[in-house]
């Protein structure tokens, strides 16, 4: 079913109907991105900013900041 053909179907209920509709909707879209990540997923990423530098010298550098 297309979503004008859904639309459609939608404006023909009655005003309760359409919002129990539109909150149960909204709660399905809510459960459906939330999902439970994890920290590891962020493994390598931005890794290719990184590339070149050493990571000594730039602790140093940082550190060289602070005083």
């Amino acid at each position: 079913m297309s979503r004008e053909q859904i639309l459609k179907e939608f404006q023909k209920l009655p005003e309760k109907e359409r919002e129990i509709l539109l909150r149960d909707l909204e709660k399905s879209v809510q459960r459906g991105s939330k999902k439970n990540r994890s920290l590891l997923e962020l493994a390598g990423l931005g890794k290719e900013i990184w590339k070149g530098v050493n990571p000594d010298e730039y602790v140093r550098n940082l550190r060289r900041e602070w005083r």
